[in-house]
């Protein structure tokens, strides 16, 4: 029996459930060794300093924005498209976004892109920017991020579909170019954990911020007392029940549980890497005959993806007919299909918070992409079903 293609999903293994079930049987669920254990596996992969494990992508943005203490009078640049969390980190803290273009072709913000935008920031001041590497692909961080230095913008990369990807000899993670790097271990990700995320810096001080945010903003560390008539004893000493609440913070917390699984799955980068790179090829070969009607996203040379996502640009018009007909079809054929992203400027809440922006790239991307089965548990077979699918519904 044919099996239905779901756009991206996990692949769970005996031994990943066995590390899940080790912490259920210990007496940490939370707050206990294995979230330790995928911090230090995450700087591996990573090549960070530091890493802070958190409760979702979406968390871990968040906490990037309050570690950098942005808030009401600034403005934070972020490419039109990608998901609508990377905008949303900005307004939790009270910034302003400024939306930047990207190239039609990739669907990354480029250095002129973030020029146009800080022309665009009317009275807020630029504070920061959120490049975003889209699809396994890498935006240029060593001219993006010099441009940001220039400008004297922190620069946060957003490596939710980027874990595992080099640039330039240089791991996505390490924050080589940028002030701190953001993951999502969301279950179509690379790398899953159910529900986490985590933020990267080789920034001692930010590193310790994000660390407090993420718990409530509580520190139980002495030194960072600041009443000591209430945190310390007569003979000097710190009151064993004692913490402090300097700012609040949140519970952004990841679990053992989760952290667990993220772990084992960690350890599978590579093999998951590879097998994601095979698809992403076959798929090249079987979309070939398809071109100039279907093609692959465009590729940035100094890039070696960890493919998160197999999107493809379709002449819809040309084809006569629509993205909505397509995916219905492909769907009927038991062949999943999903758009990633409805930019961001386009969304309702930023439509009615600001005027309406011209950004062509992003458009014309956003246009035409569509976003097809990519996962490790895939076959090659199962690449040739989906682009003769593909074929037949465009045809």
């Amino acid at each position: 029996m044919t099996r239905a293609l779901p756009y991206g999903r996990q692949l769970i293994e005996d031994d990943d459930i066995a590390a899940v079930v080790a912490v259920l049987r210990s007496d940490a669920l939370t707050g206990g060794p294995a979230v330790t254990g995928f911090e230090t596996a995450l700087r591996s992969v990573t090549g960070a300093r530091h890493a802070v494990a958190c409760s979702s992508g979406t968390a871990a943005l968040h906490l990037a924005a309050m570690a950098l203490e942005l808030g009401p009078g600034d403005a934070v640049i972020v490419p039109s498209v990608t998901f609508v969390a990377t905008a949303n980190a900005a307004r939790y803290v009270g910034a302003e976004v400024v939306f930047a273009d990207v190239d039609p072709a990739t669907g990354l913000m480029e250095p002129q892109h973030l020029e146009a935008a800080l022309k665009r920031c009317g009275t807020a001041r630029p504070r920061a920017v959120f490049p975003v590497h889209l699809n396994g692909q890498c935006v240029g961080m060593a001219e993006l991020g010099e441009l940001a230095r220039r400008r004297g913008l922190f620069v946060v990369e957003d490596a939710c579909h980027a874990l595992g990807s080099v640039q330039g000899g240089r791991l996505t993670g390490a924050c080589s170019s940028s002030d701190m790097a953001v993951f999502s271990f969301h279950p179509v990700k690379t790398v899953a954990m159910g529900e986490g995320g985590a933020v990267t810096t080789a920034d001692d001080r930010l590193a310790e911020r994000l660390r407090l945010y993420r718990s409530h903003g509580i520190t139980r560390e002495a030194a960072d007392f600041l009443q000591p008539a209430e945190a310390f004893d007569a003979g000097g000493q710190p009151n064993p029940w004692y913490y402090e609440m300097a700012r609040p913070g949140f519970n952004y917390r990841a679990s053992d549980i989760n952290c667990a699984l993220g772990t084992s799955q960690l350890a599978k980068l590579a093999r998951f890497k590879t097998r994601r790179t095979e698809l992403v090829e076959a798929y090249g070969a079987a979309l070939a005959p398809l071109a100039p009607l279907v093609q692959p996203v465009g590729r940035r040379p100094d890039c070696v993806p960890s493919w998160h996502i197999q999107v493809v640009r379709i002449d819809f018009a040309a084809a006569g007919t629509n993205r909505a007909k397509v995916m219905r079809a492909l769907a009927e054929r038991g062949i999943s299909t999903q758009v990633h992203y409805l930019p961001v400027h386009r969304q309702p809440y930023y439509r009615a918070l600001y005027s309406d922006t011209a950004l062509p790239g992003a458009d014309a991307y956003y246009d035409r992409c569509l976003t097809l089965p990519l996962f490790v548990g895939m076959e090659n077979a199962e690449v040739e079903r989906v682009v003769a699918a593909l074929k037949a519904v465009l045809s």
